[in-house]
């Protein structure tokens, strides 16, 4: 049975009156990927530099295995940590770059160098041992920091944005590497990111955090499926949300009164909802269907087109309602063409009763 590897209690941060972390729990698995997201400033990269013990908490504990490492200086936590940076030494070696935290922890020059040399091995940079790290690509330098960490084999990686300084085409591929490794290694990952597609393709967890507490945490598909909080909706974009209150109709059914005309959901009855509760509707992109006219479905909101994004074969349209909420919708752009349709037109977007999350 796998039990808390980490776990976090009333983990608090503050700089003076300024709180960056609030009394935040949040227990992580052994061998798991966990990504940590969130918009700037909301306390993601203090929490990974609390567990580096590069910051001290201003309360609470920090539990590994089961025991208090609030105090424990940064070597003994063995928990190093890869940065967006890389933070390399650009005066030594590949090779001695990698054994500088085995240099560090006392280990003898002959064992340093046959660890060094394996690690570099795993991770493609064999025959780069005696180079020096301004010969490097982009890609080699992330791999030689990734390298640094592990070997000291620890049983905690902290990686705080290390993809973000990459090209998109070159992240997309160690996005794929480091779920490999991390699979193959079963060493517990924590993973700070802004990136939605680095931590939904990679991690196993996905914990995002406002204003230095947690709003949800669960597997990337039910965040993605079912937001907890309207904030979780928002930040994962691509969704369309309508204010509600919950209303009676005269033969008892229960409807979504917005302010862009009344709307039903399957997921009314099943909510356990009540009338005059109010509720946020999130409608995703990829579940609302656009008509020249109305008339032929449900929910239909009449709006207009006001941007276009294209993103390979899908186009993101951004519509807005007369009341003036606006609306994303994902087509494919064949659907797009034969619609004929450009910025500016008018248009009726619809759903079916059963799409779209009820978040109280």
């Amino acid at each position: 049975m796998s039990h808390a590897h980490i776990s976090l209690k009333n983990l608090r941060k503050t700089y003076g009156a300024a709180v960056a972390v609030d009394n935040l729990d949040l227990d992580i698995e052994e061998g798991k990927f966990i990504a940590i997201m969130g918009p700037s400033g909301c306390g993601k990269s203090t929490m990974l530099r609390m567990l580096a013990g590069l910051e001290d908490a201003s309360g609470g504990d920090i539990l590994h295995q089961g025991r208090r490492i609030n105090d424990l200086p940064i070597w003994e936590r063995q928990m190093p940590m890869v940065w967006q940076s890389l933070a390399l030494f650009p005066f030594l070696s590949v090779r001695e770059n990698v054994e500088f935290g085995l240099r560090m922890a006392g280990v003898n020059a002959a064992e340093r160098k046959s660890r060094a040399q394996v690690w570099l091995g795993k991770l493609g940079l064999g025959d780069y041992a005696e180079r020096g790290i301004d010969q490097l690509s982009g890609g080699q330098r992330q791999r030689v920091a990734l390298a640094r960490c592990l070997v000291t084999e620890p049983s905690v990686l902290l990686l705080d944005e290390p993809l973000s300084a990459l090209d998109a085409h070159l992240s997309v591929q160690m996005q794929g590497e480091l779920k490999r490794l991390q699979r193959e290694l079963g060493i517990t990952f924590i993973y700070v990111t802004h990136s939605h597609s680095e931590a939904f393709s990679m991690a196993d967890k996905v914990v995002i955090m406002n204003k230095g507490r947690i709003e949800q945490a669960g597997s990337p598909e039910d965040i993605y499926l079912r937001p907890a909080t309207p904030f979780v909706a928002e930040f994962l974009g691509g969704s369309s949300i309508f204010d509600c209150t919950v209303r009676p109709r005269k033969n008892g059914d229960l409807v979504l009164e917005s302010t862009d005309g009344s709307f039903r959901s399957n997921a009314v009855k099943t909510g356990g909802l009540v009338p005059g509760q109010h509720v946020s509707l999130v409608v995703r992109a990829d579940q609302i269907s656009i008509t020249p006219t109305a008339g032929w479905a449900e929910n239909e909101v009449p709006c207009q087109i006001i941007g276009e994004e294209f993103v390979g074969a899908l186009v993101n349209l951004r519509l807005r309602t007369g009341a003036g909420t606006e609306i994303t919708v994902q087509l494919q752009q064949r659907d797009m063409q034969s619609l004929d349709l450009e910025v500016g037109a008018g248009v009726t977007a619809s759903w079916h009763p059963e799409d779209g999350h009820i978040i109280p």
